[in-house]
């Protein structure tokens, strides 16, 4: 049985392909387009789909849509209807394009599969489950539970901003659900928007932010208190209840009043760009402190109601690896599952498997490795000739390598002497992590290897942490964790014994000043506080970025290395050849490795600017 999920019309539009229950190919519509966060129908990534799988549009069973938007439709009526008059210009703006266009969204479906290639529209069957649901069905259905709790928080989906479910085999029960317009996702979004990130996008750089706050400082109690007592109600349950006077989501263009929130904290909004302030950082930590409270009672929630041993997460704000990792540390379950591409590109999977196993009833097999998600390499991969042809096109200078042993070990070398390498190798990650396949890596040892990654390469804030990739079996060594985290979804701190000694008065220093001072023995991927965000790499998903690593331990002794995103800011995660040989000549990124080939920057030609290299992208 073959089924396409998708995922469209909001943001981080997607598709999926699933043949008898396991996931054949995903991926997002941005990585073809190269427009960030793409909410456009996601042609490019299911005509990518159908050749990757081999299927035509007749031979699939089902096509299955995220979410129901007739079910959107009432809540956005049924909101202007119950804030009216205010909102109008909200109303005015939003409603034509429901009109015209998502009020027919089967027939848009249709119309957009039509100019993939010819197919009988009689023989489709079209569905549309609930995206809560499908956010539940992706985080269940991959896992390695035969049963679990379910617990998903985004935004927002047609009413639910959260909910806690039960998987148990082939079926999934929604036990309790919160609903719009209270909603932890919007919150914290809101604060994003407050401090001066792009909704929807910026909430990691409001993650990343918080550890800057001052744990010890008088504001920081002030803000935490003036959000619990001005802004939300959090019940014993998880559930909360927003003050809608201190808001303007639900019926305006904007995610708060300015003016009301300055009364409230003491200061203005931050622009985008601007100067961060200490006091920017205090309620970054406040918000995420919150959050992480409130996360936790929603699991407890989530245990009380199910007894299950065992959690499975999705939604955006499953996402925040900081209140994941939180969570963790509980023990309130065993273990925890967290679907690698948790916001709404996921939801394509979910809508998939929800189909399969709840609306067809086929039975449940559990995954045989780590999970059912098989590393989250689920998208595209390119052939040495497709590398070749795009050398040829740039004349591209390189050397190739026969034997990948040889090249693994060139690269450790060059990682050992401080240089940042471009690596694309197999197939493109699904989600919003780089997971070692569309990467840029450096040395974990080197003080100096943050500054050069943001300042340089990314072009992005200076104060942006940087994730490690650690053999999984080495993964105790260095951090506080005792689970598997490939997915790069779980925040723990570095071991004391790796840690160097902090000065007095540290966290009243400057921010920048904070951030340059050695913290620890693998500097580059330590953050503020010690925290981490860890990737955990097993050989039996990616035998290659597990046999670099390898390689740089038997050079170095430390099983560990930086991984980022292989991007610059505001563009999405290369793709293809192409994409990584332009964003290595815009950068000042020192090596690329594609597949077996290995490119040095001081042997390309020089920078031309008919060929793309200063592409700009608007800033995320």
């Amino acid at each position: 049985m073959n089924i396409l999920g998708i995922s469209a019309f909001y943001h981080d539009s997607a598709a999926v392909i699933i043949r008898d229950g396991q996931l054949l190919a995903a991926a997002q519509e941005e990585r073809f387009t190269r427009k960030k966060h793409d909410s456009s129908f996601p042609s490019n990534a299911i005509k990518f789909c159908l050749h990757y799988s081999g299927l035509s549009l007749d031979e699939l069973n089902a096509i299955v849509f995220y979410d129901k938007p007739l079910l959107k439709f009432e809540r956005l009526l049924e909101t202007y209807y119950n804030f009216a008059p205010k909102g109008i210009g909200s109303f005015l703006q939003s409603i034509p394009v429901w009109t015209k266009e998502k009020m027919f969204l089967k027939r848009i479906i249709f119309e957009e599969l039509l100019k993939i290639e010819k197919y009988n529209k009689k023989k489709i069957k079209l569905l549309f489950p609930e995206h809560h649901l499908s956010h539940s069905a992706s985080a269940f259905y991959p896992s390695p539970y035969k049963e679990a709790a379910i617990l998903t928080v985004d935004g927002v989906g047609e009413w639910a901003t959260a909910s806690i479910g039960i998987g148990k085999d082939n079926k999934i029960e929604i036990l309790k659900e919160l609903r719009f317009p209270h909603s932890l996702g919007l919150l914290y979004s809101a604060f994003t928007y407050y401090l001066g990130f792009v909704v929807n996008s910026g909430e990691y750089k409001l993650m990343g932010l918080a550890p800057y706050g001052n744990p010890d400082s008088k504001d920081l109690e002030k803000y935490i208190k003036t959000i619990k007592e001005k802004l939300i109600d959090i019940k014993e349950d998880g559930s909360i209840r927003l003050d809608q006077k201190y808001f303007s989501y639900a019926t305006g263009l904007r995610m708060v009043n300015d003016k009301v929130w300055k009364r409230l904290f003491g200061f203005g909004r931050r622009l985008p760009e601007a100067k961060i302030e200490q006091h920017h950082c205090d309620l970054a930590l406040a918000i995420q402190k919150v959050t992480d409270e409130i996360v936790i009672l929603m699991a407890k929630e989530a245990k009380k109601l199910t007894g299950a041993k065992h959690l499975c997460m999705a939604g955006g704000v499953a996402l925040n690896c900081v209140a994941n990792g939180n969570l963790l540390r509980t023990k309130i379950f065993n273990d925890i599952f967290i679907q690698p591409a948790a916001g709404d590109a996921g939801g394509a999977l979910g809508a998939a498997l929800a189909a399969y196993y709840i609306y067809f009833d086929k039975k449940r097999e559990l995954p045989g490795k780590l999970d059912g998600m098989q590393g989250a390499y689920l998208g595209p991969e390119f052939s040495q000739l497709d590398i070749e042809l795009v050398s040829k096109r740039y004349k591209a200078v390189y050397r190739k390598f026969e034997n990948f042993d040889k090249l693994a070990k060139e690269v450790a070398d060059l990682i050992d002497k401080g240089n940042a390498i471009g690596w694309f190798q197999g197939r493109m990650e699904f989600g919003p992590r780089a997971l070692g396949n569309r990467s840029i890596l450096g040395d974990a040892r080197n003080s100096q290897m943050q500054k050069k990654l943001n300042l340089k390469i990314k072009y992005r804030e200076g104060f942006r942490p940087f994730a490690p990739s650690v053999l999984a079996e080495e993964c105790k060594k260095f951090f506080e964790l005792n689970v598997h985290s490939p997915y790069m979804l779980l925040v723990a701190n570095v071991k004391k014994e790796h840690r160097k000694k902090l000065p007095s008065g540290y966290n009243a220093f400057p921010l920048m000043k904070r951030l340059y001072i050695l913290r620890s023995d693998v500097p580059a991927i330590t953050h503020i506080d010690f925290s981490a965000r860890i990737q955990t790499v097993h050989k039996e998903t990616n035998e290659r970025y597990w046999k670099l690593i390898k390689k740089f331990k038997e050079k170095t002794g430390y099983g560990i290395i930086v991984n980022t995103s292989f991007n610059v800011r505001g563009e999405p995660i290369v793709c293809s050849p192409e994409d990584a040989y332009k964003c290595f000549m815009r950068t000042e990124m020192d090596y690329l490795v594609m597949g077996d080939y290995l490119y040095k920057k001081t042997e390309q030609s020089d920078w031309q600017e008919d060929k793309g290299w200063k592409e700009k992208f608007k800033p995320d």
